[in-house]
């Protein structure tokens, strides 16, 4: 603990020449003091790879004094997400309060390990919409889903990390081992941003919301139930502290992660302090939506704050629009702003996944059904590649998997306007981000951010990385089965739940 702390005052040090008055001073009370400094602004530096964005949550994780706030849409049992479990959980016997929110639908942990977390003193855990999974028989999910369709969809798709109310991470990783690069088979391409100062606070405020919100469930509260609607879980003090104890016994054992993953963790002090001497200060807005995200509920549609806060800050274009997102499936509502923008001479450049690279084949479908009229209207559109040439410099893959062919999928959700302004965060360009789900994100307004973030797709787009959606048939690249099976979805009425 000596030498990290050393090596972060040492980064820390070169961030801005008052800084550094006393070399004894905690890491947490130099950021507190720079962020006094500077009063209104907010630091910021954009975490374009996965073990960039590892480190940094390692290093806040240790770093933590008073409280740990997480909100994920995802958060898995594998080696990444057992790792992340346990760190907290060594954060809260030190004596931080930790208090998680975790969407119900794709939440991956044993009825009873989750529940032994939640007894901890120190350790508050609630599932946002628990309608599929945590304390949900079968029988009650089957009741939801008929007599709550809306509901049942209605996701909170945000992602954020905050640390002591001072330093923070948004955008689009989950807790998943293919966020951070790790994953042997399949990872994304994504993006976050590491966050200190005002925009925080904003943050905070809105992961208060949902904290106190009816949607968010209290883990205790949903295994007391009896019958077939709720399950009933339990977990005795010994059974508590022998699931601590073999969380913290996994952890410590070599075999149950892979060598780059525990490499990473170690050389986490030294990289931070490159990571911190990037930052830069400048007028950050932190957007999100409200839990439930509107006032509907029954039907499917009926937006949101960061549709409209998004909507405006492309309707506000004067030359071009850079865009990364994953799913590509436009409302009829998006195809008219985009149309009024494209016809005053804005150029309108779109990154997104091939079928040959997606995750979602259901999500390709609804844009595939609209390509040929996007390209029409005048998009520039570019389909990443599964095995793309960049892949290697961004993942900063080791020995273990330096000669595997990985597929890379897109997973950043990034608009930039005007090289000027960016946004980063968790809004995909598709109905589901619209209207549906919950998201959450940075606009940053700072020209030398936004064209590094630009560059950096256009890197993406180009020919090495991406097809070009125009010329190229990209969907030719992928078996017949696969094209079958998308066209298949295309002809179902899906697109409101896309």
């Amino acid at each position: 603990m000596k030498r990290l702390t050393a090596v972060a005052l040492l980064c820390l040090s070169l961030l801005a020449p008052g800084w550094l008055h006393a070399t004894n001073a905690a890491p947490m009370q130099l950021v507190a003091a720079e962020i006094a400094r500077q009063e209104g602004k907010s630091g910021v530096h954009v975490l374009d790879t996965g073990t960039e964005a590892l480190i940094t949550r390692a290093w806040l994780v240790e770093q933590a004094q008073e409280s740990i706030e997480v909100q994920y849409f995802i958060w898995s049992t594998d080696n990444i997400g057992i790792l992340a479990a346990e760190t907290l959980l060594r954060a809260a016997e030190r004596g931080v309060k930790v208090r998680v929110i975790v969407d119900d639908l794709l939440i991956n942990a044993p009825d009873k390990s989750l529940l032994a977390l939640a007894h901890h003193p120190n350790i508050d855990i609630r599932i946002y919409n628990p309608k599929n999974s945590v304390g949900v028989t079968l029988a009650r999910r089957a009741f939801n889903a008929l007599t709550d369709f809306r509901g049942i969809n209605q996701r909170m798709h945000d992602k954020t990390f905050i640390v002591d109310g001072k330093i923070a991470v948004a955008g689009g990783r989950n807790m998943a081992a293919e966020y951070y690069d790790y994953n042997h088979e399949f990872n994304f391409r994504d993006r976050d941003v590491l966050l200190l100062g005002s925009a925080v606070k904003t943050m905070q405020a809105s992961f208060e919301r949902f904290w106190e919100s009816p949607l968010s469930a209290r883990v205790e509260d949903l295994y007391n139930g009896l019958g077939l609607m709720q399950k009933n879980v339990s977990a005795d003090s010994d059974e508590v502290q022998a699931i601590y104890r073999e969380l913290g016994a996994y952890a410590q054992a070599p075999e149950n992660f892979a060598p780059e993953v525990r490499q990473a963790i170690t050389a986490a002090p030294a990289a931070f302090a490159e990571i911190a001497r990037q930052i830069v200060w400048s007028r950050v807005e932190f957007i999100s939506d409200m839990p439930g995200k509107n006032a509907n509920t029954f039907s499917l549609d009926g937006g949101g704050l960061s549709t409209s806060a998004l909507a405006e800050m492309a309707a506000q274009a004067q030359t071009r629009i850079t865009i990364q997102s994953p799913y590509l499936v436009l409302s009829n509502e998006a195809i008219e702003l985009f149309r009024g923008i494209l016809a005053r001479g804005v150029t309108v450049r779109i990154n997104t996944n091939s079928l040959a690279s997606t995750d979602n084949i259901q999500a390709f479908s609804g844009y595939r059904n609209q390509r040929k009229k996007l390209l029409k209207m005048g998009f520039e559109i570019f389909e990443y590649k599964p095995y793309p040439q960049v892949q290697q410099a961004l993942m900063n893959r080791f020995e273990a998997t330096k000669n595997k062919q990985l597929v890379f999928g897109l997973h950043a959700k990034t608009m930039v306007v005007d090289g000027a302004r960016v946004y980063v965060g968790t809004y995909n360009f598709d109905p589901r981000s619209q209207n549906l789900n919950t998201e959450a994100g940075v606009i940053i307004h700072d020209e030398s951010v936004a064209r590094k973030v630009e560059a950096a797709i256009e890197v993406d787009m180009a020919p090495g990385n991406s097809w070009n959606a125009a010329s190229d048939d990209p969907d030719r690249h992928v078996p017949l089965a696969k094209r079958s099976k998308v066209r298949l979805w295309q002809n179902l009425p899906i697109k409101p739940l896309l």
